[in-house]
């Protein structure tokens, strides 16, 4: 387990369980993430989003996730970064740029707490919209081989694991995929994602970086409240209704924050026949997470 994963679990745990001095816990605000591939498949503006001709994409099956950023704003209007800010990961300059430093990660894995903060330390208010910027994604993928070892014909689909960076620029020292340890020691932009699996009795490895721009986050708020361009600052609004914050709250308050998996690994086919064939060098386009409903328990 890495070092920041355990800390930050303890940090949860301490956070969720403060006893305070009645010998009550103290009430926080806790969120959970849920992935969900049945959920709305939706474009860069909160808009249903149909597969581009000549494209693929699959329902990925989450092994982690983890997040860099949540705020909570009160309007549509509310510039990034001037609402509720909870939560911000910590960063480095190591690789000569700002970047997530992917060593103090939080890895998180389905429907557990990834972030929890006392509710006496949330500003009072009513609050519309929540913003969770995205860093990293791990996830089982399906794929097709087809060729021809030793003389032997393969024609299969087989199972490989996805490590996929999708925070605005994250330096990397190392990363293990599945059970392959990748030595990178520099920043990498969006869209850098490593792949691996075992075929034929040997495990392989191989990396890539998606096209500038091409990873897609769900912001419906673009014309009013936009975000900079690489971010992954994904953006919805509560349901069923605002988030109400007055400072007297006596119990936790939990925000299921349910993310669409639906068709979210998607790359360009070069064999029609909607199956990943990294062997015919079918270029990964877009890693995006497909949309975000926070829903208040």
């Amino acid at each position: 387990m890495k070092i920041g994963l355990f800390c930050a679990m303890i940090s949860i745990v301490a956070i969720s369980c403060t006893k305070q001095k009645d010998g009550s816990s103290e009430p926080s605000l806790v969120f959970r993430i849920r992935i969900d591939s049945t959920q709305e498949r939706l474009n860069n503006l909160g808009q249903p989003a149909e597969i581009p001709p000549g494209h693929a994409a699959q329902n990925p099956s989450f092994n982690e996730i983890s997040v860099h950023y949540v705020e909570l704003a009160n309007n549509v209007s509310a510039a990034l970064g001037s609402g509720a800010v909870l939560y911000k990961a910590p960063e480095t300059d190591a690789g000569g740029e700002t970047a997530i430093d992917f060593d103090r990660a939080v890895l998180t894995a389905n429907n557990q707490v990834f972030f929890a903060v006392p509710l006496k330390a949330v500003p009072a208010g009513d609050y519309e919209w929540l913003r969770i910027s995205l860093a990293y994604q791990n996830y089982d993928i399906q794929y097709h081989v087809d060729t021809t070892i030793a003389d032997v014909v393969i024609d299969d689909d087989l199972t490989g694991t996805v490590a996929s960076f999708i925070g605005f620029n994250t330096f990397i020292n190392t990363y293990l995929i599945k059970s392959q340890m990748i030595t990178v020691e520099e920043n990498k932009k969006q869209g850098y994602w490593g792949f691996e699996t075992t075929f034929n009795n040997e495990t392989y490895t191989t990396t890539g970086q998606s096209p500038e721009g091409a990873t897609t986050v769900v912001n419906p708020l673009f014309n009013t409240s936009p975000i900079p361009a690489g971010s992954c600052v994904v953006t919805a609004a509560f349901l069923p209704g605002k988030l109400v914050i007055t400072g007297n709250e006596k119990e936790n308050i939990i925000v299921e924050v349910s993310l669409s998996s639906n068709k979210s690994f998607e790359w360009k086919e070069i064999v029609d026949n909607g199956k990943w064939d990294p062997l015919k060098g079918e270029p990964v386009v877009d890693m995006g997470i497909r949309g975000m409903k926070p829903v208040i328990q």
